[in-house]
């Protein structure tokens, strides 16, 4: 898996570039800010892109707007953004195409490699992987209204799995339910959220949105 990386604190940047190439990753960029950024995004090859918000010079959102530009440019390019600071606009405007392919965690949240590397694998094949504290901070902006508030609480919490980035068999797992009653479950909301199947569209992505967005 190729990673393209966007860090300005060095010691950090270093340990997430060892981590990497320890488990098989090939790091094609390592950047400390947002031009540079701008033109790895552009000119590099790259299966994933892990970025931090706030880079030089501004250190406000300069990693955040290069990531959503280059998916205007090409919609669903695979962006996990790793930062300290929870945002609902970009964690927003990130799921807001419906493309998947995008991931928002917290720094102080990420407890192993293994979750780590789950979550870049997960982005980089095209899903979605929320930290739940986002996806927290996301829903308290307003009470869950229309079709959202329909759902069951068993079919919230499978979706509250989904925008985690769960699979079926994961979210079975944590439910302590079978893949059979998972699927049933998902059926049941994306027909509440009005969600049929189309080539076009995710509707896993779809759904997530629809939740955060309450």
């Amino acid at each position: 898996m190729r990673v393209l990386l966007a860090e300005d604190l060095f010691l950090l940047r270093d340990g997430l570039t060892r981590t990497l190439r320890e488990h098989g990753c090939e790091v094609v960029a390592s950047v400390d800010n947002g031009p540079e950024l701008r033109r790895a995004l552009a000119d590099t090859e790259w299966d994933v892109a892990l970025i931090d918000i706030r880079l030089p010079p501004t250190h406000t959102d300069e990693g955040l707007k290069a990531a959503l530009e280059a998916r205007r440019t090409r919609p669903g390019l695979p962006v996990l953004i790793l930062s300290q600071y929870v945002d609902q606009l970009y964690a927003h405007e990130l799921l807001a195409s419906g493309e998947g392919a995008v991931g928002y965690l917290l720094k102080d949240r990420v407890t192993h490699t293994a979750q780590f590397l789950d979550a870049l694998r997960t982005v980089a094949a095209g899903g979605t992987v929320m930290d739940p504290q986002v996806i927290a901070k996301l829903l308290s902006r307003s009470e869950k209204r229309g079709r959202v508030h329909s759902l069951t609480a068993r079919e919230h919490e499978v979706l509250a799995r989904m925008a985690e980035g769960h699979s079926n068999a994961a979210i079975a797992r944590t439910l302590h339910i079978s893949e059979s009653a998972v699927a049933k479950h998902i059926a049941s909301l994306f027909g509440k959220l009005g969600l049929r199947p189309s080539p076009e569209a995710n509707r896993r992505v779809l759904a997530v949105l629809a939740y955060l967005k309450g």
